[in-house]
């Protein structure tokens, strides 16, 4: 049989009232008071009622969770940041799937915004102003997007791609191309402008871009074909499942990695080590990222009135593995 307040109220000899505010607005109760209905309260092996908490505190004990594709590798390891952070501190946490669609993404969040404390969404599809919505709505912060003030967590793009380059251009690589994400993707947008201004900086490199393609690793697929006629020695990638799909397109080709193109991913998901050969890969902190952005808003829903941090930026590494390797003499030319 559950044990209930007025049980722990007859245990510590205190009024029903006294073991609810005792634990729902401990300040506003004696110290010595609280921490007897607190220590009754654990001993009996008592749990608040999830309905009569949220009458009396106005909060569910509840934060929502939308990602784009929760078969995604990246967003698996983000929401287990989230769900390891939440349950740390005694949140429960809704998680829906947007599908990659903007419009599926803002009525998801608008009906979950009405059962939960807050919201995290990660790598929003929505435009801006869809979230500058949002915000005035609800309590929400965003992973892995950034727009405006809403408080948000991000990893330092420009630097991956930074040392992506960096790590190629040593292996003598100087047609570099790159392969795109969703045109919806804010990610997509920074990794893509950092490429074309870092490459552009070197006067003996050429950077291709190769346009937008679906993240799965059909979109790397598709893309196989066009890297290959741009005549690139080696590809970056939006992310690690389309770094897989163009390693797949070019097996069948007959085109030999790293020794007639290399290959880098980004997200550096524990099945790049796997491929054949193992991808190297931009390492993003993923479940740091879920974990960062409950601090976030647990932070906010604890107090309303606090000035929030805006911006978390998360750092990154590469993970250098078998897909990249110095430039083949005998490497095709490009068309010309």
């Amino acid at each position: 049989m559950a044990v209930s307040a007025r049980d722990v109220a007859r245990v510590a000899g205190v009024s029903v009232s006294t073991v609810s505010r005792a634990l729902s607005r401990p300040d506003d109760v004696a110290a010595h008071t609280r921490d007897r209905v607190l220590a009754t309260a654990r001993g009996m092996g008592y749990r608040p009622n999830a309905a009569a908490r949220t009458l009396i505190t106005g909060r569910t004990g509840n934060i929502g969770l939308i990602v784009p594709d929760i078969e995604n590798p990246f967003f698996a390891s983000v929401t287990k940041g989230v769900q390891l952070q939440a349950r740390s501190a005694g949140y429960a946490v809704f998680i829906a799937d947007s599908d990659e669609d903007p419009s599926i993404e803002r009525e998801l969040a608008r009906n979950l915004a009405k059962q939960v404390d807050g919201l995290i969404l990660c790598s929003p599809r929505a435009p801006g102003e869809v979230l500058d919505d949002l915000a005035r709505e609800c309590t929400l912060v965003l992973v892995n997007r950034r727009r405006g003030d809403i408080p948000s967590v991000t990893v330092d793009n420009r630097e991956g791609v930074r040392q992506a380059i960096g790590h190629l251009r040593a292996l003598g690589h100087r047609r570099l191309a790159y392969v795109g994400g969703p045109a919806t993707s804010w990610s997509n947008r920074e990794r893509l402008a950092a490429f074309l201004e870092l490459g552009g900086e070197h006067e003996d490199t050429e950077v291709v871009d190769l346009g937008f393609f679906q993240p799965y690793v059909s979109g790397g697929v598709a893309a196989g074909d066009l890297a290959l006629a741009s005549g690139a020695t080696a590809v970056l990638a939006y992310n690690d499942v389309v770094a897989f799909g163009l390693l797949e397109r070019f097996r069948q080709r007959g085109v030999r990695v790293p020794d007639d193109v290399s290959v880098v991913g980004t997200d550096d998901i524990p099945v790049s080590a796997l491929t054949s050969p193992a991808l190297t890969s931009v390492g993003l902190p993923l479940v740091s990222s879920g974990r960062a952005g409950v601090d976030m808003l647990l932070g906010l829903v604890g107090d309303p009135a606090a000035v929030p941090v805006h911006h978390h930026h998360l750092a990154v590494q590469l993970v250098v593995r078998g897909s990249t390797g110095p430039r083949d003499a005998a490497a095709r030319p490009h068309p010309g």
